[in-house]
């Protein structure tokens, strides 16, 4: 068993690319699954994250939530900068209201979820981004209202139901928090546990895979019966990507934060909350249903972009550090 958990470890950049595949060819192939792979999309992702978390420890949360340089500047990043960089590049698609709604509510939240699966993948301190999750949560909530305002006008916020982000947030997030706990708990007294625990943790990629399978398997047809009018909203997605890995690694070096960290910044200001808002997308009305399809795309290209910055953000934030005289992962 050890075995195979290395080599698909080895190969977990491959791994996760066929599975995008795998779930690209079902979701074209059989769109009728459609429904079934949506509805098991929150289950799957709860699942990654309870596994996730089994391999953070999180008696030590506390301690990281004193690292106040590492805090201010995620939140600097995802609450100064992003905004800044959201609404410029919301101006390209301002003539059509569903897209307009749909970047903004996508990319104004940043990731409380798959992003600490990424940013250790990366070798990033998801420990420390784990620590972070409540604040992000909670400030995204408090004030991604005034972003709309300012952006999209003042009935925007009529528009919006907060109970499908709320109740996604407690089954993706808290849940697999609460059960990691415990597990971690019983873990230290229970040889039984302590097995569950390495058998899960071990387990990270297949689940990740069927993750990944699941969520492009779930929204690939929808988005691809749109596709003329969403693929103006390539470009703004992967730009925004491509300026915030810049923006992290500059906000890091400038917060003299180590390698990990600045990892993790990346990571945060790269990754959008698109599985948790996109329940918040779906509430609005039909006549915007062009919207959640806009978060489902920004999600299929985050995806690609994540499995490439996995391997690059390593290489970029180790040059710049060593060129810096940084310490090193």
């Amino acid at each position: 068993m050890q075995r195979t958990i290395e080599w698909w470890d080895r190969h977990q950049l491959a791994l996760a690319i066929a599975a995008i595949l795998v779930g690209a060819l079902l979701g074209l192939a059989a769109p009728a699954v459609a429904p079934v792979l949506s509805s098991a999309t929150n289950p799957v992702l709860a699942l990654l994250l309870f596994a996730t978390f089994l391999g953070v420890p999180i008696d030590g949360i506390g301690r990281s939530l004193r690292d106040a340089r590492f805090l201010g500047t995620v939140l600097l990043v995802n609450f100064v900068a992003v905004p800044v960089l959201v609404f410029v590049l919301s101006r390209f698609v301002a003539d059509d209201r569903g897209l307009l709604l749909g970047v903004l509510l996508v990319l104004l939240t940043p990731c409380v979820d798959y992003v600490i699966v990424f940013t250790g993948l990366a070798g990033g301190a998801r420990d420390r981004l784990l620590a972070a999750t409540p604040l992000l949560m909670m400030l995204q909530l408090v004030l991604l209202p005034g972003y709309l305002w300012l952006f999209a006008g003042a009935d925007a916020l009529a528009l919006l139901d907060p109970g499908p982000f709320l109740e996604a947030f407690l089954v993706i997030i808290v849940m697999p928090l609460i059960a990691a706990a415990l597990v971690q708990a019983l873990a230290r007294r229970h040889r039984v546990a302590r097995g569950f625990e390495r058998g899960l943790a071990g387990a990270m990629t297949p689940l990740l895979m069927l993750t990944l399978a699941v969520v492009v398997g779930s929204q690939i047809a929808a988005v691809g019966a749109e596709a003329v009018a969403l693929a103006r909203l390539v470009p703004i997605y992967l730009g925004f990507a491509a300026v915030m890995v810049g923006v992290g690694i500059l906000a890091g070096r400038m917060a003299r934060l180590d390698v990990p960290r600045i990892r993790a910044v990346v990571f945060s200001g790269v990754t959008r909350n698109s599985l948790v808002v996109l329940p918040l997308a779906l509430a609005l009305p039909a006549s915007l249903g062009i919207a959640p399809l806009a978060v489902v795309t920004q999600t299929l290209v985050e995806l690609v972009c994540l499995l490439v910055l996995v391997r690059l953000v390593p290489m970029l934030v180790r040059a710049r550090a060593s060129g810096a005289g940084g310490p090193g992962p």
